[in-house]
């Protein structure tokens, strides 16, 4: 099976620092992977550059076996590749909805806003009681719900999440959680970014650990907590 998402030796300047050195990582189909490691590794500029934020200096990103590394972010979406961002980057006078619309605003999504919108509802339903409130106005919780929904308006097929469960009470971490399984039932691969390790393990099947913008390992889940040096470093443990 060709990987869905294939990185070789990417190296990416942020400004004038050097962001990322050499990562090398793949990612199957309908997989759920992690991407971990401490503030300031290089984990958001991973998922910037797969989504096209960031041209890399050298190295190569494929998606589908084609390569993507120089291509656009709106190009790259309409691949089927999302981004849910750090720190959400919501309109916060825009109501719920129209917060959500944002994310179809390409033609095929578009032609089917309404089932795009049941299937949102369907996997946050406080959103539709929300729907004509401005979200500005809800919890941290409910507005990453807002921003996992809008990047599934564009009907994803790799879905990139950057600190999701940054800022959310632990109550609604476990309703987010239970979405992104469904998420991965439904049969989108899921690319994780997460500094709470306990909490990324609980929900990848699989984790790359990046320091100083070097992939350093990688492993499943199971290996990594039996990994006495990740589990010292990482997880606190002796």
């Amino acid at each position: 099976m060709t990987p869905i998402l294939e990185i070789s030796n990417l190296a990416v300047e942020r400004g004038n620092l050097r962001a990322l050195w050499d990562v090398t990582m793949h990612v199957m189909p309908g997989e759920r992977v992690g991407l971990l490691g401490a503030n300031g590794a290089g984990k958001s500029t991973t998922l910037g550059a797969i989504i096209g934020l960031y041209p890399p200096l050298s190295g190569q990103i494929k998606f589908d076996g084609q390569p993507i590394e120089r291509q656009p972010p709106s190009a790259n979406v309409a691949r089927g590749i999302a981004l849910v961002p750090e720190g959400r980057r919501l309109f916060p006078e825009m109501t719920v909805r129209e917060n959500l619309e944002m994310g179809a605003y390409l033609p095929e999504p578009r032609a089917a806003l309404a089932a795009g919108l049941n299937d949102v509802f369907a996997l946050f339903p406080v959103l539709k009681e929300k729907a004509q409130q401005p979200a500005g106005e809800l919890s941290g919780g409910q507005q990453q719900m807002v921003a996992i929904g809008r990047a599934m308006m564009s009907r994803p097929r790799l879905l990139l999440l950057d600190e999701p469960f940054l800022g959310v009470a632990p109550l609604l971490v476990d309703e987010v959680v239970k979405a992104l399984r469904e998420i991965s039932v439904r049969g989108v691969t899921v690319l994780l970014v997460e500094q709470n390790i306990h909490r990324a393990l609980d929900f990848v099947e699989r984790a790359y650990v990046i320091e100083n913008g070097r992939a350093v390992l990688e492993g499943s889940r199971d290996a990594l907590l039996n990994d006495k040096s990740f589990s010292s470093k990482f997880l606190g443990l002796d």
